[in-house]
Parts: C-alpha cells; sequence; structure tokens
C-alpha cells in the first residue's frame, strides 16, 4: 500500500528519516534479489515513488535527507 503524503506530514521528522531509511534499504535488497530474474518493476516502481514522497515532505518541514 502506498505512503499517503497527508500521513507522512503527521510524522516527525526522526520518523521520517527512520521510515526512509527503511524504504531505501527494502529498495536496495529487492535491486540484487532481482538480478539476473525478470523484476517486478511495479514494486521497485512503488517504493521509489515512497521514498520521493517521503523526501518531498521532509524538505517541506526543512529537514535534509
Amino acid at each position: 500500500m502506498p505512503l499517503e503524503a497527508r500521513e507522512l506530514r503527521e510524522l516527525t521528522p526522526e520518523e521520517l528519516l527512520r521510515k526512509l531509511d527503511e524504504l531505501q534499504r527494502e529498495l536496495f535488497t529487492i535491486r540484487l534479489r532481482v538480478a539476473g530474474q525478470q523484476p517486478n518493476t511495479t514494486k521497485i516502481g512503488a517504493l521509489r515513488r515512497d521514498v520521493a514522497r517521503l523526501k518531498t515532505v521532509l524538505t517541506e518541514k526543512g529537514v535534509r535527507a
């Protein structure tokens, strides 16, 4: 389920940074797992959008990611 920007804006900057780290690790793990296989581009695309959404909210709050 994609993250909602509305829900992300309610989180503290520390929670947002923790969530960003978690999503980036998951994206990295998926990329390694699918190397040489047919990738699940839907999951990768959704994770990339979630990371971008998190970074946008962090920027709005004035926190460097």
